[in-house]
């Protein structure tokens, strides 16, 4: 552009200066071309990029903002062999970042490698009360998309080594992903936690999972009583040769302590079955959903906020 003080000079006597300038000219307008698609090429790139490192994590319990969800790509026209069902992966969380960044990139990999078509939802808790997976699992299935007619209640800090390992539809009944005889830590025969696959009409059956265990633990024995109650037949892998090494266990109980704080009358409650608690009983509302793209892999984040009734489960909150 031109000063507003210089009058431009748009006629010259001299012809090779005219050839001159159209030339250049020309050239501008090619660099200038070349500049666009190199933002455009920029641009789609930066689109793809991880959306979530450990950096950009706040410490608060929330996720970074986002002024516009992440680009995501168009969905697949999927063939015949990715099967009619689609799985929605649920993740209670709080404050694990670091294992979060390694668990959606690979469990996105995996499922795709065995055609299985999924969402992870990420069930963040950010009240104030102690943690509560049972109660966020119940939020995973309540917010889970309606498309989805399955359900894998799936720990964080817990990844498939085996790709013998099944995550398809559990048409038979439960199927209990993480069985007693290849977890690396539980070994019980009732264990039924780490990764528990269910048809949504199956969760439904049992009323999800209660809602008055506060704190680590015991969640997983009451809901096996449930499948019980329920008539639901647990089913467990079978031909598997890895044993113990099937999972990579990604918990360090060295500096991440786990909350094992028992009240007197939480004890008492832990080993009994809640008849009436579960899905019919969850208060909680959602602070904010965000999608979110890690190393590729796309995730759902669900900001919950859980309600404590401090009549029936005073322990909700720490003494």
């Amino acid at each position: 552009m031109f000063s507003s003080r210089r009058k431009p000079v748009f006629y010259f006597k001299d012809e090779k200066r005219l050839a001159w300038r159209r030339c250049s000219m020309y050239k501008l307008f090619g660099v200038l071309l070349l500049m666009l698609l190199v933002l455009v090429l920029w641009l789609q790139l930066s689109c793809s990029s991880d959306m979530a490192t450990s950096s950009s994590l706040r410490r608060d319990g929330r996720f970074p903002h986002q002024a516009a969800p992440p680009c995501r790509p168009e969905a697949r026209k999927q063939d015949a062999s990715w099967g009619p069902h689609k799985l929605a992966l649920v993740v209670p969380f709080r404050e694990r970042f670091e294992e979060l960044l390694v668990f959606v990139p690979f469990m996105h990999t995996f499922l795709n490698q065995k055609k299985i078509a999924h969402q992870i939802l990420i069930i963040n808790q950010m009240d104030h009360h102690r943690f509560n997976r049972a109660s966020l699992i119940n939020v995973g299935y309540l917010e889970s998309d309606n498309d989805t007619d399955y359900i894998a209640m799936h720990d964080v800090d817990l990844l498939p080594l085996n790709d013998a390992l099944d995550y398809n539809f559990p048409a038979e009944g439960p199927f209990h992903v993480a069985s007693p005889d290849l977890h690396p830590i539980y070994h019980y025969k009732k264990y039924a936690g780490g990764i528990l696959l269910l048809t949504k009409k199956d969760y439904q059956k049992c009323n999800g999972m209660s809602n008055r265990f506060w704190g680590w633990g015991r969640e997983d024995d009451e809901f096996y009583r449930r499948l019980k109650k329920a008539n639901l037949q647990l089913f467990r892998p079978s031909g598997i040769t890895t044993g113990r090494k099937t999972f990579l266990h990604l918990h360090d109980s060295g500096w991440r302590k786990r909350d094992t704080k028992r009240l007197a009358e939480q004890k008492e409650a832990q080993f009994q079955l809640d008849p009436e608690g579960g899905l019919s009983n969850l208060h909680y509302h959602v602070d904010s959903r965000q999608e979110l793209t890690i190393d590729g892999a796309p995730c759902t984040v669900i900001n919950t906020m859980l309600e404590c009734d401090q009549g029936k489960t005073p322990w909700c909150d720490y003494a």
